[in-house]
């Protein structure tokens, strides 16, 4: 467990004052929520089926346990891991774009962690709830540095929604073209890699992170889950071909999890400096040498079956992941997370109104236990 170097830092403790609404903020939602709407608009349309507007596909649907550690420092047991507890967790692999395209359209990773039986104050919306949410993205840092920037770049984004798939695919191959060439001389285009540019590797192999920041009691923090059982860390990397296989990355998972397991550490980055470690911008990746990744939690995944149309059914329309189902001691905190809670509140209305089903926060996850019986 990675508690020692974590010893040696200060935390800043979180003042409202850090927190600076950023000029025009209620409008950048209102656009952000049109292009949004769009998305989701038009690949309902298409499909007669209402997804997310961003991570339509998933890729792998898993049941887990989530274990704090004991003995954690103070700074560090706050919240879900102010003591040692297992809880239960729904897991969701998806890829970001909003439309279900051929994986060979190669875009960023995200995991949704839903830990559920969680008691505690609530944020506000999600009072008699029991769930703590962490969205996260296989890259440290978000594509643009504020809910303005974001919303900027959306709206040309929503525009190619559900159209020339053929022509994504070739524009894809040529991305990650450009993307090797990069990372061979030591660089990384997360640009690129959000267009389609991202390597073909599984998915499992990867560490994910929150991107953007929230309360970690009375402190700030991010939040990364990484492999680290010997059957996961043989992933990280691992190229997979894709040719043909348009769902090849939910047949890899699912090859994986019918055989074997995995684990996984949660590790908590708090911020000590607000000048190098920003709250309000996203795309600034905090300095390790100042504050290390410190783990606070193991997640664990029996071998089961990773995705079936029974599970799509009771978890991608049946739930939503979002870093607003959380406890007080977590709120989301900064620009991005600021605007993403009416961007979740309308997908979750815009999805449950054109399913006709409803999406509600389980209490537990029995009733998911049959579906992921071996």
């Amino acid at each position: 467990m990675q508690t020692t170097p974590g010893l040696a830092i200060t935390p800043l403790r979180y003042d409202p004052a850090f927190e600076i609404e950023e000029e025009g903020e209620a409008d950048t939602t209102k656009g952000m929520l049109d292009s949004l709407k769009h998305i989701s608009s038009t690949t309902y349309e298409h499909s007669g089926h209402a997804t997310r507007s961003v991570h339509a596909k998933s890729h792998g649907l898993l049941l887990g346990t989530l274990s704090v550690a004991e003995g954690l420092p103070a700074v560090y047991a706050q919240g879900l891991f102010a003591a040692p507890g297992t809880w239960q967790v729904a897991m969701r692999l998806s890829t970001t774009p909003g439309d279900v395209l051929d994986d060979k359209v190669s875009t960023p990773r995200g995991i949704g962690m839903k830990v559920v039986g969680v008691p505690g104050a609530r944020v506000a919306g999600s009072e008699g709830d029991a769930t703590q949410d962490f969205v996260l993205v296989n890259g440290p840092v978000f594509l643009a540095p504020s809910a303005k920037k974001f919303a900027g770049s959306l709206k040309p984004l929503a525009a190619t929604t559900d159209k020339v798939p053929n022509l994504k695919l070739a524009f894809s191959a040529v991305l990650r073209g450009t993307e090797k060439l990069i990372e061979a001389v030591g660089g990384e285009s997360g640009t690129l890699k959000s267009m389609g540019g991202h390597p073909e590797t599984h998915p499992l192999g990867d560490t994910y992170f929150s991107q953007a920041p929230i309360l970690y009691g009375d402190y700030m923090a991010k939040i990364s889950l990484a492999p680290v059982s010997p059957e996961l860390t043989a992933l990280t990397g691992k190229e997979l071909d894709l040719s043909g296989t348009p769902d090849g990355l939910r047949d890899a998972v699912m090859q994986h999890f019918a055989t074997h397991g995995g684990e996984w550490v949660l590790r908590v980055q708090l911020c000590t400096d607000l000048e190098t470690m920003p709250i309000e911008d996203s795309s600034v990746e905090w300095p390790e040498e100042q504050s290390p990744w410190v783990t606070v939690a193991h997640l664990r995944a029996l071998p089961q079956p990773a995705w079936s149309e029974g599970l799509a059914k009771a978890v991608d329309d049946g739930m939503q992941f979002n870093p607003w189902h959380a406890l007080a001691a977590h709120r989301p905190i900064g620009s991005i997370m600021r605007v993403r809670k009416a961007a979740y509140a309308m997908s979750k209305q815009f999805r449950a109104q054109r399913n006709d089903m409803p999406i509600a926060e389980p209490r537990d996850l029995a009733m998911l236990a049959p579906l992921t019986a071996l």
